[in-house]
């Protein structure tokens, strides 16, 4: 079963959008747009960026799990995920963003 991104409207009026893997499990979240252009932007941005390695970056949080964002050319943040336990979850949950995004349908949810 392929992945999807869903696009949502969240109660601040703003889109985002999430990426889910094949077994419904969310992967990526995104910041809040303030259009749906921009929204769409985004998933695209992740598209043409999830396949490059060095735009990922593994960080740690206060307290002690690990998760990572995604970074397009500009070094902007396009998205992040949720917490892992472990090191090896959050390499395991950048390439399932990797594997995902390239062919997931957009699912508007809005």
């Amino acid at each position: 079963m392929a992945g999807k991104f869903c696009i949502t409207r969240g109660k601040d009026g703003k889109d985002y959008f999430v990426l889910k893997a094949g077994n419904g499990e969310v992967i990526l979240q995104s910041q809040g747009y303030s259009s749906a252009s921009g929204c769409e932007n985004g998933i695209e941005s992740v598209r043409a960026n999830a396949g490059d390695e060095s735009k990922f970056e593994c960080r740690e949080a206060k307290d002690g799990r690990t998760y990572f964002v995604l970074k397009a050319n500009n070094g902007q943040e396009i998205g992040r995920s949720q917490m892992y336990k472990t090191d090896s979850g959050c390499k395991n949950g950048m390439a399932s963003v990797a594997k995902n995004a390239a062919d997931a349908a957009v699912v508007d949810e809005r």
